[in-house]
């Protein structure tokens, strides 16, 4: 018994040590979360702002432009946006799942939809996804199912700003420039409340009024900012200056860089959220653990003078 006692009360220090280290970092989580929510927040309006205006260019249906281009797809670029670490719930589990889903079914995801004529462009028979990855557990993913991963950013700060995202667009823009992929997606987790996060996937070349529109749907404006009143008149109607190649040129890639930019500051909200959560999970069961151990050991201490009072009080009978 007194070996069983011993055991329980290692047992309750060790768990009293987790509980520190799990409180530590719910706190840790706690200012990180507030952080990385202001600043997904704080750019949203700007993040919808931009939709708006890269619905409105693609309107321009610009046969030349490259961005515009809708190939039958072969080959996808799946920016994968996860985090480098454990330790926060189901939120890496989640993404990787919707991006085991995706690869299960590659013949929707390659399809380009057309909201205006109702279109669609059928894929190949043959499509190959690569993995551009964000975050360690991309990387890891990527390896397991076998795919072909061209690169790995793992030394995202925890709230990155866009300089420090734009060497990922300039690469998947470049690549989709080039003709190595027909389409490029990026899946993330788009940031809700600190008990909600949902995964979604948005295609981000060739521009999709479809993506386009989804993405204005997930980020509701501020109650105290109005979007411009929606026009009638085509946009073709304008005067563009200096003109037309030049703006797409150097607009549309700029648009992209801010879609992808605030995608993976929903995701950096999202991470921090569900660790904080994890985190204060995991406190109150090593609370909830360190009581009913509490309890055990009471009961093994109280079996222990029981029985030591019955042998004393066995020993006097003997004497007498």
């Amino acid at each position: 018994m007194a070996v069983s006692m011993k055991a329980i009360k290692g047992r309750i220090k060790s768990v009293k040590n987790t509980r520190k280290i799990t409180k530590a970092m719910e706190m840790v989580s706690a200012a990180k979360m507030r952080k990385a929510i202001d600043a997904a927040l704080n750019t949203r309006l700007y993040a919808r702002l931009t939709a708006e205006l890269m619905r409105q260019l693609s309107a321009l249906q610009e046969p030349n432009y490259s961005l515009f281009r809708r190939n039958p797809v072969e080959k996808i670029l799946m920016i994968l946006v996860t985090s480098n670490r454990g330790l926060c719930g189901s939120f890496n589990s989640n993404v990787l799942k919707f991006a085991d889903k995706i690869l299960q079914d590659k013949e929707n995801v390659a399809k380009h939809r057309k909201t205006d004529a109702g279109e669609e462009i059928d894929p190949e028979k043959e499509i190959t996804i690569d993995v551009l990855g964000v975050g360690r557990k991309s990387a890891d993913f990527a390896r397991r199912a076998k795919l072909n991963l061209i690169s790995v950013f793992d030394a995202l700060p925890e709230t990155p700003t866009m300089e420090e995202v734009r060497p990922i667009t300039d690469q998947a823009i470049q690549a989709f420039k080039d003709e190595t992929y027909d389409k490029v997606v990026v899946v993330y987790t788009h940031f809700v409340s600190s008990l909600q996060q949902d995964v979604k996937v948005r295609q981000l070349l060739p521009v999709s009024d479809t993506d386009l529109q989804k993405i204005l749907t997930d980020l509701p404006e501020k109650d105290e900012v109005t979007l411009p009143e929606q026009t009638d008149t085509p946009i073709e109607c304008y005067f563009l200056e200096p003109d037309r190649d030049t703006i797409l040129e150097e607009v549309i890639p700029r648009l992209i860089e801010a879609e992808l930019f605030q995608a993976v500051l929903e995701s950096s909200a999202s991470e921090h959220s569900s660790r904080m959560v994890a985190m204060k999970n995991a406190t109150e069961s090593a609370g909830e653990m360190i009581d009913s151990l509490t309890l055990t050991f009471n009961k093994a201490r109280q079996a222990a003078i029981t029985q030591e009072i019955a042998e004393i009080a066995g020993g006097a009978a003997a004497l007498e």
